[in-house]
């Protein structure tokens, strides 16, 4: 179904033509938005947060042989999504949400479970390079008036 409204309509006409332009702006839009902020590294920031959150949320059995020990997991991972969502939203505070997840996702190796079995940490250390790394585009210079036909 979801590929039918790629292929083009039999006998081209407006249709086809309309169905195409729809698609192509709704994925210029979403390729905007994407290169418009750090998109990579709070995708792997929100990855690792929720990988080291998933271990001490594991079933009750679980949970009690584990103790107070769950809750500093928790709290990072809480914080790390933030972390991550803060870079896609707010851009601006790229450079202080990369390095507070980079140094989150090194304590996550002390404090939760091997950072989500070096998985977490990997990923938040990453996600935390990638969004203080990040800049955008330079903008455009608006291009200089034309020179006027009466010289002096």
């Amino acid at each position: 179904m979801l590929l039918s409204a790629l292929r083009p309509v039999a006998g081209g006409g407006a249709a086809g033509g309309a169905r195409r332009s729809v698609l192509a702006r709704a994925g210029g839009g979403w390729r905007r938005w994407r290169r418009s902020r750090p998109f990579w590294g709070g995708l792997f920031t929100v990855l690792a947060g929720l990988e080291i959150a998933v271990l001490p949320l594991a079933p009750l059995k679980v949970m009690l042989h584990q103790g107070i020990a769950g809750i500093p997991s928790v709290l990072l991972a809480l914080i790390m999504i933030v972390m991550g969502l803060a870079g896609w939203f707010a851009p601006h505070h790229r450079s202080l949400a990369g390095i507070v997840t980079a140094l989150l996702a090194c304590a996550a190796l002390v404090m939760s479970n091997l950072g989500g079995f070096l998985i977490g940490t990997v990923l938040g250390i990453v996600g935390g390079g990638l969004m203080f790394a990040w800049r955008p585009l330079p903008t455009a210079a608006p291009a200089p008036p034309p020179p006027r036909g009466d010289t002096p």
